[in-house]
């Protein structure tokens, strides 16, 4: 609920600015706030995925393609993450949250992010995604019909399958029980 505000205002600003193809890269700068940053006086790691979200609604939005998820109630849902830091965002400072789509497979979206400020990466995050309808997750098939097929050139790095593999939990239909 923190980032209502700002979500609100990226969605608004979205719109305002040029159209994309969801296949291309999306870039929004920001700077970090006195609510992004910790004790240590940098921005909190898990502010990361926080402002990645607004990176992600701004190639959502700009491609048209949050508009047709709206049109047929799609919700997206983050399935999987991963981050690695590189240096810290400090109070104030400048930065541009990179996102682009690295691919698909059978049950997510990838969307890789980077924070970057003067050219250098200071984050970089995977994030698997899924589209879920009232009915339950949305198909490859039906994603592909909406938005279109990748391009030959957005191809799935082959860690992540593995990654997926080993980071996913039990489906929600098989118990996952907590035993330490």
């Amino acid at each position: 609920m923190h980032l209502i505000f700002r979500t609100l205002l990226q969605l608004f600003l979205a719109r305002r600015r040029p159209a994309l193809s969801v296949w291309g890269p999306s870039s929004v700068a920001l700077r970090v706030l006195v609510t992004d940053i910790d004790i240590a006086m940098h921005m909190n790691n898990g502010m990361y995925f926080s402002v990645f979200d607004l990176g992600r609604f701004d190639l959502m939005v700009r491609s048209g393609v949050w508009r047709q998820m709206r049109r047929r109630r799609w919700t997206p849902v983050a399935a999987g993450e991963t981050i690695s830091f590189r240096k810290s965002l400090q109070l104030n400072q400048r930065y541009t949250i990179k996102t682009r789509i690295i691919g698909l497979d059978e049950r997510a979206i990838y969307f890789e992010q980077r924070a970057v400020t003067d050219g250098e990466i200071y984050a970089r995050a995977v994030i698997a995604t899924r589209l879920v309808s009232p009915s339950g997750p949305v198909s490859n098939t039906e994603i592909i019909a909406a938005f279109g097929a990748p391009p030959e050139d957005v191809v799935l790095p082959e860690w992540i399958h593995e990654w997926r593999l080993n980071n996913a939990l039990p489906s929600t239909r098989r118990p996952a029980p907590h035993a330490w």
